[in-house]
């Protein structure tokens, strides 16, 4: 019997437990019934609440270090989103301005 990928993380190693399909990676549970097949659901929010989309230009609200350098984005540096993730941690896909392309966190960033 094949079932759907996980709607979580995509993986293909997924199982039956009663009534509910479960993701042995990512643990993932959800009743293959109930799920929505609209995928335009993703409402990503900035800090003020504001719905962001695909091309929009944010800024920084506070200074962020940059993983794995010495470098810091300063308050007020301008990005544009180049695509959005349903993701916890970073959620923005962007092009910011003077250290190129990175991940953004939706709760530090305001539209411009």
């Amino acid at each position: 019997m094949s079932f759907p990928v996980c709607p979580e993380c995509q993986s293909e190693y997924v199982y039956q437990d009663q009534s509910n399909l479960v993701c042995p990676e990512c643990a993932y549970e959800w009743n293959p019934d109930n799920i929505d097949t609209d995928e335009d659901d993703m409402a990503i929010k900035d800090a003020n609440g504001t719905l962001l989309t695909e091309g929009d230009k944010v800024t920084l609200i506070k200074d962020l270090k940059i993983k794995g350098s010495s470098q810091v984005l300063k308050i007020g540096t301008k990005a544009v989103i180049k695509r959005l993730f349903d993701k916890k941690d970073h959620q923005l896909d962007c092009r910011v301005d003077g250290a190129g392309e990175m991940m953004v966190t939706a709760k530090f960033v305001k539209k411009a």
